[in-house]
């Protein structure tokens, strides 16, 4: 998160709730609200918010705010009387007229914009699988990708029980994190994946996890959107690093759980894809 960004707007907000020098009427703390809103969602945080879930958190503050001010006679009269004034006296004939006239024409040219914009190809071809890195650092441990190995696959055959318990966990972690946006199928239809570009990775598709080693899956959960190297942009994703988030087994779990709920196999060091 941008934090002086954040302090600020808290700020801001902290003096129009104490209210010490003026009187603020409602149609301006309604509107200070939405501001300070979008502010956040807009600047707010480091890794930009997907524009679907901008819009959805944007709507539900608007509404939020609409039912603080239609709650209370008091207020829902000091909310309307400005905008009552401004629509019906005569000294606002011009800027209402203004008003009426620039709204349409600022949606046309919105639309407009948007169907006349020409197709920007990138400026360097995009590489869907790029090469991992040899080591990467997690949580302060130095991890070898070319040798590192999923230390929990070897259960799958000496101990199924304890196997099955790791599926079990990566199944939790993949469903409180990981669903939104790559889809209850793993399929890359979540809810918020048309949000994003690349939209996320199919991993019913067979070109995907089942051509990859488990340590490429380690380095991708863990260093997410902003890890991607240079080959693999340009990139619009809101996956975060979720190395900040999850533990080392977390991250080998939902791995397991990845490849047993497609019934895929991790490939083999030894493998060869052509």
């Amino acid at each position: 998160m941008i934090w002086w960004l954040w302090i600020a707007v808290a700020a801001a907000m902290l003096a129009l709730r104490l209210q010490r020098f003026a009187r603020v009427g409602m149609l301006a703390w309604a509107a200070v609200w939405l501001a300070a809103c979008f502010v956040i969602l807009r600047f707010g945080f480091a890794t930009p918010i997907p524009a679907s879930v901008f819009k959805l958190y944007l709507l539900i503050a608007l509404a939020a705010v609409a039912l603080y001010v239609s709650s209370d006679a008091e207020r829902l009269s000091d909310f309307s009387r400005p905008l009552l004034a401004f629509a019906t006296e005569r000294r606002f004939v011009v800027p209402l007229a203004i008003v009426a006239v620039a709204i349409p024409a600022l949606v046309a040219f919105s639309i407009y914009r948007g169907m006349t914009r020409p197709p920007v190809a990138p400026n360097f071809g995009r590489t869907v699988h790029p090469a991992p890195p040899e080591s990467i650092i997690v949580h302060d441990a130095d991890y070898d990708l070319i040798r590192l190995d999923n230390p929990y696959r070897p259960l799958e055959t000496s101990d199924p029980a304890a196997f099955a318990g790791h599926v079990a966990r990566g199944r939790e972690v993949y469903y409180s994190n990981c669903f939104y946006c790559h889809g209850d199928l793993m399929q890359g239809e979540g809810m918020f994946a048309h949000g994003l570009n690349p939209i996320p990775t199919n991993f019913q598709d067979v070109g995907t996890i089942a051509q990859l080693q488990e340590s490429f899956l380690f380095w991708r959960i863990a260093k997410g959107g902003p890890g991607l190297p240079t080959e693999g942009g340009p990139w619009d994703s809101a996956m975060p690093a979720w190395e900040k988030f999850l533990t080392e087994d977390e991250i080998w779990d939902v791995i397991l759980f990845l490849y047993d709920y497609t019934g895929v196999r991790p490939r083999a060091r030894s493998e060869e894809v052509h």
